[in-house]
């Protein structure tokens, strides 16, 4: 199972650090419903990851992922795909950057937030982690790793589940910060939304060139072992 978590860390934290859903969450919770709409989209940010866990680690187990313990030559090469994904959305992510003194656009959605129910902050959890391209990429890319593996159905599901909690960091982060300062969470707050709002075209960049490139290696050993 170790090597299972150490197959998972580098993706867990990219999702960790995404800079959009940890705006999203900060917005929500400086909204009169901050209070159940924070936890209510960390609750569908985990039924998101949970969701894309359960499929591609069912799915990729039923495919034979594992091979003597290790990767099936198919897991491998997705690798390889996954890893270029990461690249080719790095090169798009640091074309579309904002030059300096620009002030970076935000989605429009964003501007609705403070109108967003819990279940509607549940929602958009579920969105920002299984369905945002960039997140979406590097799950999967841990969920095959975990199922490439070669571990029991048990340990696979400890593994996923550390993952989950791994990239959920940086969302929770906020709110229990919220809930722990009260209303002088704000400024802080603040802060962090202006900073990762300005540096999130660059930050997913350098992220994407990390994971992507290390995903690549592992799928060139894997189809070199």
């Amino acid at each position: 199972m170790g090597q299972a978590i150490g197959q998972i860390l580098p993706t867990a934290v990219g999702v960790a650090i995404s800079p959009l859903p940890i705006v999203a969450v900060v917005l929500m919770l400086v909204t009169p419903r901050g209070k159940r709409n924070g936890p209510a989209f960390i609750v569908g940010w985990l039924a998101g990851l949970a969701a894309v866990g359960i499929v591609v680690i069912a799915a990729s187990g039923g495919a034979g992922a594992s091979d003597d313990a290790a990767p099936a030559t198919w897991v491998s090469w997705l690798k390889l795909v996954l890893g270029a994904l990461c690249l080719l959305v790095a090169a798009r992510q640091w074309r579309g950057r904002p030059a300096d003194g620009e002030e970076p656009a935000t989605p429009k959605w964003m501007g609705a937030l403070d109108r967003f129910t819990p279940i509607r902050a549940a929602g958009a959890g579920i969105v920002l982690s299984a369905a945002n391209p960039k997140n979406l990429v590097l799950a999967v890319a841990g969920a095959v790793a975990v199922a490439g593996a070669g571990v029991s159905t048990s340990q696979e599901a400890i593994a996923w589940i550390v993952f989950m909690l791994i990239a959920s960091a940086g969302v929770a982060a906020p709110v229990i910060i919220a809930f722990a300062m009260g209303d002088r969470s704000r400024e802080l707050l603040d802060r962090l939304k202006t900073r990762m709002t300005h540096n999130n075209a660059v930050i997913m960049a350098v992220l994407l060139v990390v994971i992507g490139a290390k995903l690549i290696g592992d799928g060139i050993t894997g189809l070199s072992g």
